[in-house]
């Protein structure tokens, strides 16, 4: 009872509980909060603070970035049933919810321009993280495909992944949302002949394809692009059949922060923890954590839907370039 009554008492101010209700939606920063709700930084740190120490809010810092989002224990449960509370025309709210649409439509826009720019050197570029063939050689000893199996890659740019997975699948399909990646994508899955994978563009966050029909769903070096990443794991889920496996490969922490304004990372890495949280959170049984070395780290995940028996975790640190 006393944790119910700290976060009534916590939520009981107007700008507190605005707050709730736009990190409902998803991570923001503290400067992103300062511009939807028109207050000082000051002032909204303070509400912040409150919202933490009651166990409504995280805090989680990222290089100079913070980002607050909702706790992923009860206290955010509780919040999401105050901000339910809300009438659905209170005109506060529906300025808050415009003004976070708009920060979202430029955060788009502006990775949106960067792939366009970059997606013909999209593969070298993605050797600043670590090597490419320790990356490949990872992927295809965790995930081994059969000819009667389809497969799935979300965002999969220039068909990294199909190339690796491809030949070994029955069906593979790519999906990506930028125009420029897929023409790519395309002209690189021809010089490969790989004649068993298809492409179509889409947003991954929201699939317009039959769910539970893919034994294979692959996110490689997506997650830290995007405002919701467990959004995208929960989609991604949807998409798996009974048994079916999800394999990220994304960025470990990391504190280079020019790649964010440079290269259009929202997030600089992911911990075991988040990641683990997130897809347990979708029933998604953790199997196996690789971790890769290299200029920055890189980290491979492998989970199983639930109903199938899952093996014990296993965690390794694979030298660059060595084998499994």
């Amino acid at each position: 009872m006393d944790q119910v009554l700290d976060a009534l008492r916590a939520a009981a101010d107007p700008t507190r509980l605005r707050i709730l209700g736009l990190l409902e939606k998803g991570e923001l920063t503290v400067s992103e909060l300062v511009s939807i709700l028109g207050q000082s930084q000051p002032r909204v740190s303070r509400h912040l603070k409150i919202l933490v120490d009651a166990e409504l809010l995280e805090r989680i810092r990222e290089g100079s970035w913070v980002f607050h989002r909702l706790h992923l224990g009860e206290g955010g449960a509780r919040a999401r049933t105050m901000v339910s509370l809300i009438p659905a025309n209170d005109p506060v709210r529906g300025q808050d919810l415009a003004r976070l649409s708009e920060i979202e439509e430029q955060r788009a826009r502006a990775a949106e321009d960067y792939f366009a720019k970059y997606a013909p050197e999209w593969d070298r570029l993605r050797q600043l993280d670590v090597d490419e063939e320790a990356v490949a050689t990872a992927v295809r000893e965790l995930l081994p495909l059969s000819n009667k199996q389809k497969l799935l890659d979300l965002g999969t740019g220039t068909g990294r992944m199909l190339q690796v997975l491809g030949p070994d699948a029955g069906e593979a399909l790519g999906l990506d949302n930028s125009h420029e990646m897929l023409a790519v994508a395309r002209s690189n899955l021809k010089r490969w002949g790989l004649e068993n994978c298809q492409l179509r563009q889409a947003d991954i966050m929201a699939m317009p394809l039959i769910y539970g029909t893919f034994d294979a769903v692959v996110v490689h070096q997506v997650l830290h692009f995007l405002d919701r990443p467990w959004a995208a794991i929960a989609e991604a889920t949807r998409a798996l059949a009974p048994g079916g496996r999800i394999l990220i490969v994304d960025l470990a922490p990391h504190d280079v922060e020019e790649l964010r304004e440079l290269h259009a990372h929202r997030r600089l890495g992911f911990t075991d923890e988040e990641v683990q949280d997130w897809l347990q959170a979708q029933d998604l049984s953790l199997e196996t954590v690789h971790h890769l070395p290299g200029k920055l780290g890189v980290t491979i995940w492998l989970a199983r839907r639930i109903g199938v028996a899952a093996h014990t975790i296993e965690s390794k640190t694979v030298d660059q370039g060595a084998p499994l």
